[in-house]
């Protein structure tokens, strides 16, 4: 499967898990591979806490989850292939369609949606 295919499945597979937030979060961009949203908090610079995004780059899709930089701790239980996916400290890259690691990056992400929402309910 030539690469373009292949991105075009990963992010046909990664935009849902992030879509299922679209009721409590805002979609800040939603454009032929790339797709982010924004939570309703505002953080120190008064802007809107980016929650994450999925697009596609020359030799990746990429998968930004910022709570995972806001709560590091939910990394602890993430497995070594995905470890080794991550870029920075928020950021995996897949290059191949792998039902693992995108179940991992879902339940990765509801644990941090979780987390955000927690924090910023409480603080109210």
């Amino acid at each position: 499967m030539p690469a373009t295919a292949e991105f075009d499945a990963i992010f046909a597979r990664l935009k849902p898990i992030m879509a299922a937030y679209e009721p409590e979060l805002k979609i800040q961009h939603d454009d032929v591979g790339r797709y982010y949203l924004v939570t309703p908090y505002l953080g120190p610079n008064r802007q809107p806490l980016w929650f994450g995004g999925v697009e596609i780059k020359k030799n990746y899709v990429s998968y930004h989850l910022m709570p995972v930089y806001m709560f590091p701790e939910i990394l602890d239980s993430v497995s070594d292939a995905l470890k080794k996916r991550m870029q920075g400290k928020s950021c995996f890259n897949l290059k191949k369609l792998d039902e693992t690691l995108i179940a991992e990056l879902a339940d990765l992400t509801r644990r941090g949606y979780e987390c955000l929402k927690q924090q910023y309910t409480t603080a109210e």
